[in-house]
């Protein structure tokens, strides 16, 4: 089935970072959590993570801000913003601040799987079309290399 995706779970309420966390574990994820803002940058530092579920309202820091300050992965980590408090201002700092998704709660466990899923295939497909771009683009240079040789190198007469 290939590697499974690793997700972070950033909330300050113990009972939706477990709840989630069972739901994606079922799912086959491999899930982290973090209570706060501060303890998921330290985790993005140290480790590597495919997606992260980040709740608007931490006990240090505005989610928002978060969206900026944990580590980039490669490939991009995924963000999605997690609200008990939705407001078009909320979506659209959000969206400004590169999240990929806006969830809001009560979650619903659908969507969340849905949502999560089809942010993990978009992510996959970057990368794959990442990786394809990378060697077109060597390939392309090579060939430029090898024509350049052929045209700088003085012929031997005959």
């Amino acid at each position: 089935m290939g590697e499974r995706a690793r997700i972070l779970v950033v909330d300050d309420d113990e009972s939706i970072r477990k709840a989630i966390s069972t739901i994606l574990e079922e799912k086959g994820y491999l899930v982290d959590t973090a209570e706060s803002g501060k303890e998921a940058i330290q985790k993005t530092h140290t480790g590597f993570y495919n997606l992260a579920l980040i709740d608007i309202r931490l006990p240090d820091m505005e989610g928002i801000e978060l969206l900026t300050r944990m580590k980039e992965t490669t490939p991009r980590m995924v963000k999605i913003i997690v609200t008990g408090f939705p407001s078009l201002q909320n979506a659209m700092e959000a969206v400004n601040r590169n999240a990929d998704a806006y969830i809001i709660k009560p979650v619903k466990i659908d969507d969340l799987l849905d949502t999560v899923r089809k942010q993990l295939e978009k992510q996959k497909k970057a990368k794959e079309y990442s990786e394809e771009e990378k060697i077109t683009e060597f390939i392309e240079t090579r060939v430029k290399e090898l024509e350049e040789e052929q045209t700088t190198t003085p012929r031997k007469a005959s």
